[in-house]
């Protein structure tokens, strides 16, 4: 297992995502408030589920206040800092796509689908699949529908 952490920075809250790269597999996204994302980054480099699955690098967007952050994350984290210019748009289509719209919604034209909440957590699976160069796999539930953001 290879874990690897992305994150869309931002001033008020942050879009973060643990990922299985050996298996291309999404373990856990979650848009939380800034004042809380060194406690999950400590809490995801702590647990190593009963093997040696350390975080292997973060992967963090360029963009709004990630100079701040990189100054804030632990020294033993490797940081790798990637361009994020359109993942906020791009965070939608790949919503869709991730999670198809149902009913009533699939008539809508593309362009006026708009996903109800926020897309921080898609913004950082769209930074590491550029990061990356290939699609990941989120076989969890619509994090939007669930609530997982916080």
């Amino acid at each position: 297992m290879t874990r690897v952490v992305a994150m869309d920075p931002g001033r008020s809250k942050c879009g973060l995502l643990l990922a299985d790269t050996a298996t291309n597999t999404v373990l856990q996204g979650m848009v939380i408030p800034s004042a809380d994302v060194l406690d999950q980054l400590r809490v995801w480099m702590a647990d190593t589920q009963g093997d040696t699955a350390q975080i292997a690098e973060l992967v963090i967007g360029d963009g709004t206040s990630s100079m701040i952050w990189q100054q804030q994350l632990p020294a033993s984290l490797p940081v790798r800092v990637v361009d994020e210019t359109g993942t906020t748009l791009r965070a939608r289509e790949r919503y869709w796509q991730l999670w198809p719209a149902r009913g009533w919604k699939r008539l809508l034209p593309k362009g006026l689908r708009i996903p109800s909440g926020d897309l921080d957590a898609i913004a950082a699976l769209v930074i590491l699949e550029d990061h990356l160069d290939r699609p990941l796999q989120w076989p969890g539930p619509d994090p939007l529908r669930t609530g997982l953001s916080r």
